[in-house]
């Protein structure tokens, strides 16, 4: 076994195979390097968080692509990585950035959750608030509208246009 400075394993044994994976993926999005997150996930991957919703293969691993590309002042950390039992994980981590549309400073704290089969993420979901983070990234609008579910809506579609378009210029 081996300790990572900022990794914490609750089961306190030797780090299984999932932990290893999780490791690789978010020590690879540290250094923004999207081909090496990409390689933890099976072709069939099914990702859902709070802006892109659902996603499955190629536009997760596109949308990964897009968000390292674009990434401003980018800093990353992760903890806590707990197996729940045979096929899930889950971890927090914490990005900090710039965001390009406003020049104004994140930090989006995030809860993990990941299913895996065959030595690979199968299932991948990121928790965490909209509102919190429009109060960060928007300022004033997102303090005062950031709760709205049209608002809200409006920040999903804006990030599917930005990532379709993205996959538009790849293909």
């Amino acid at each position: 076994c081996f300790v990572h400075n900022i990794l914490v394993i609750k089961n306190f044994g030797c780090m299984t195979s999932k932990a290893q994976l999780i490791e690789k993926f978010y020590t690879a999005f540290s250094k923004l390097d999207h081909v090496t997150m990409n390689s933890c996930y099976s072709d069939d991957i099914v990702f859902f968080d709070p802006v892109f919703g659902l996603l499955k293969g190629n536009e997760v691993k596109y949308m990964w692509e897009m968000l390292c590309k674009n990434a401003n002042d980018f800093s990353l950390t992760f903890a806590d990585i707990t197996d729940l039992d045979e096929e899930y994980s889950t971890c927090k981590w914490v990005a900090t950035y710039t965001f390009s549309k406003t020049g104004r400073r994140v930090v989006n704290t995030i809860k993990a959750n990941m299913r895996f089969a065959d030595g690979k993420i199968i299932e991948h979901s990121d928790g965490f608030s909209l509102h919190q983070w429009s109060k960060q990234a928007l300022g004033i609008t997102g303090v005062l509208f950031g709760w709205n579910s049209f608002f809200q809506n409006k920040i999903k579609n804006s990030a599917k246009r930005n990532l379709l378009k993205f996959i538009e210029s790849k293909t």
